[in-house]
């Protein structure tokens, strides 16, 4: 998938930012990513909310595999091949994938900055009396 294809691909949705990420690209909404472009496919965005549609239409969690093992990445799931022929559903998948991806943001946002505890000062330790003695000998 190349660049103009994905903008045509999303024209439905609306405008989407495409920016080159790991061996494809990552798409964007808001400054929000919601969708990987890769040689694998195309992916959304997925959470607790939509992962039973990705489930119910067959599709799969990316993955990827290193020389030890398979990594699942639960949170994004294979767009399902048909729609890619119906530009209005996917655009409604698309905004599926963004809502779950403003989801993860908040969940993600700090609650605030702690409170930092007061550091201590240095204080120099004291030397026993015979230390003290013995390097104003030397």
């Amino acid at each position: 998938m190349d660049r103009e294809f994905l903008i045509d691909l999303f024209a439905d949705f609306g405008p989407v930012a495409i920016r080159k990420m790991f061996s494809g690209y990552g798409v964007s909404a808001d400054g929000i990513n919601f969708a990987l472009a890769l040689r694998a496919g195309l992916f959304f965005r997925a959470d607790e909310v939509t992962i039973p549609d990705f489930e119910a239409e067959g599709s799969k969690p990316f993955q990827y595999s290193t020389r030890a093992k398979t990594v699942l990445v639960n949170s994004y799931w294979e767009l399902p091949a048909r729609l890619f022929d119906d530009s209005e559903e996917l655009a409604q998948w698309a905004r599926a994938a963004l809502a779950a991806a403003q989801r993860a943001k908040v969940k993600k946002r700090p609650k605030g900055k702690k409170a930092s505890k007061p550091t201590k000062k240095a204080v120099p330790k004291k030397r026993s009396a015979k230390k003290a003695a013995k390097k104003m000998v030397l």
